[in-house]
């Protein structure tokens, strides 16, 4: 998992310093968003040619990072 990670960067200068993949300008919160929308990785990989298939599952392995949280409290609006 950690060398897919290395794929995701965060850098100031790019995309405001949101996670994207290899200092590309694609945010990993835009693929999530194409993922969680019924898009393929094929089909993803159809519109974005520099893109890799390990570049998405970098993605998904920073997602799986993000959400391994050891507890979570509802919060009250």
């Amino acid at each position: 998992m950690n060398n897919l990670l290395d794929r995701i960067t965060i850098d100031p200068q790019i995309c405001h310093g949101k996670p994207v993949i290899r200092g590309l300008r694609y945010p990993v919160e835009t693929m999530l968003e194409l993922m969680s929308a019924g898009m393929t990785l094929n089909e993803i990989l159809a519109d974005y040619k520099d893109l890799e298939r390990e570049d998405l599952l970098a993605v998904l392995a920073f997602a799986t990072r993000l959400s391994q949280v050891k507890r979570m409290d509802p919060v009250n609006a």
